[in-house]
């Protein structure tokens, strides 16, 4: 895999509202965009070799140009409830991002030479993700996202809402 910048770094939780403050505080995250219950649907997210169906509300904030992520799992098993399970809240993953597809299948071949992929998935809109096991990082879960131009322009919105 080629070197890649980190552009978010996310938290489980099991209360947005304290985690939101808390992260405020520290990093001077301004406003928070909620998504309630998103769902991680069978037909196109697995966990753990078998097709995923979990949902998540989440949350989105920028510090600087680095997003900043907090899941609250709410229903099913995934990789954010079995982290609030193992070791209560706190931070779960990085994310680095790659430009598009194929690249995002590239990396992902790249990284599983070192590290298990647990879960991956994609979403309404396109984007591509998915969680390689990553103690020996010093954090629970390494993430390789392909973000398309749909979500971006929201992310940018996120970001632009923070100035």
């Amino acid at each position: 895999m080629t070197s890649q910048t980190p552009v978010q770094i996310a938290w489980v939780t099991r209360d947005l509202d304290a985690t939101e403050a808390a992260l405020t505080a520290l990093l001077g995250a301004r406003k928070w965009i909620r998504m309630p219950d998103i769902h991680f649907g069978p037909e196109t997210c697995v966990h753990r070799g078998a097709p995923a169906d979990y949902h998540a509300d989440i949350s989105l904030s920028y510090a600087g140009d680095t997003q900043l992520e907090l899941i609250a799992p709410t229903r099913g098993e995934s990789v954010y409830s079995e982290f609030l399970e193992e070791s209560g809240p706190g931070l779960h993953h990085i994310c680095v991002e790659v430009p598009d597809p194929d690249a995002f299948e590239a990396a992902l071949a790249a990284a599983e030479a070192t590290a298990p992929v647990l879960a991956r998935g994609e979403m309404p809109g396109g984007m591509q993700f998915a969680y390689l096991a990553a103690p020996g990082a010093g954090v629970p879960y390494f993430e390789i996202a392909y973000v398309p131009d749909t979500i971006r322009t929201f992310y940018d919105y996120v970001k632009q809402e923070q100035q």
